[in-house]
């Protein structure tokens, strides 16, 4: 994901960061990934993505959202995800008209408010589970994301979450850029870190992972730009998952040329 160089007054662009809200296309499941439980018995953690574009037009300023779903696991709680790798489709760009970055270390002080308003590329939602002890508790995460410093000349999206019930957790991570062998184009690595809950308890483990990407309806505001032409079949996505133990899965998803 290179960063253009600014010359003139034409915009700058970036391809597409989707990281991730109820969407629409054809997602196809994941590969099933097995870890093991406390016992050793074998279990699967299977994950799905969904990915929509609006307005969905070809050469269109649209908005980008991709959801991850989980599911599986053992008593139905999705094994917690260590590494995730987004593709995106080639020519999948994001338009953004006045370049600012905000940091992690800014967002740990300050949180999303203490970010540039022009640095903020999405919002979205999770949620979350675990078992503490026989209770069954869900979390609820509010999420930002923004476009982060460059990492290696390359540009990096930090993305902050919010729990708010029971558990009022924070969590903070970075995507990196990366390229992509045909027909994807560039995309995005992430590792997660552990969503710590009680003392002594389990981790949390991420049941479903939303973000929007891009705001078409508001004049000079950060947007996703669709590719003027469709590949035959569609717009192809793909997310591959590293899971806690090491075991590992992958989901793939394409958007109808639109008509």
């Amino acid at each position: 994901m290179k960063l253009p160089k600014r010359s003139g007054r034409t915009p700058p662009r970036l391809a597409a960061c989707a990281v991730l809200v109820a969407v629409i296309g054809c997602a196809a499941p994941a590969a099933p990934a097995l870890a093991e439980t406390a016992a050793g018995a074998a279990t699967e953690t299977s994950a799905t993505i969904a990915p929509s574009l609006s307005p969905d037009r070809l050469g269109a300023k649209a908005e980008l959202t991709f959801t991850v779903d989980f599911a599986g696991g053992e008593l139905g709680v999705p094994v917690p995800v260590q590494r995730a790798v987004l593709k995106f489709p080639a020519g999948l760009s994001l338009d953004i008209p006045v370049l600012r970055s905000c940091s992690a270390a800014r967002l740990q002080i300050s949180g999303p408010s203490g970010c540039p308003a022009q640095s903020q590329i999405g919002t979205g939602n999770a949620v979350a589970e675990v078992y503490l002890g026989t209770q069954l508790t869900v979390e609820r995460v509010t999420l930002w994301a923004f476009l982060g410093p460059l990492r290696n000349f390359e540009p990096t999206v930090e993305i902050f979450g919010e729990g708010y019930a029971p558990l009022g957790e924070q969590v903070l991570l970075t995507a990196s850029a990366l390229v992509n062998r045909a027909p994807y184009g560039e995309g995005l690595t992430m590792s997660i870190p552990p969503l710590p809950t009680v003392p002594f308890g389990s981790n949390a483990s991420i049941l479903r992972f939303s973000l929007a990407i891009g705001a078409s309806r508001r004049r000079n505001a950060n947007a996703v730009l669709v590719p003027s032409r469709c590949p035959a079949g569609g717009f192809p996505f793909a997310a591959e998952f590293t899971y806690a133990g090491g075991s590992t899965g992958s989901a793939f998803a394409t958007v109808p040329c639109p008509r």
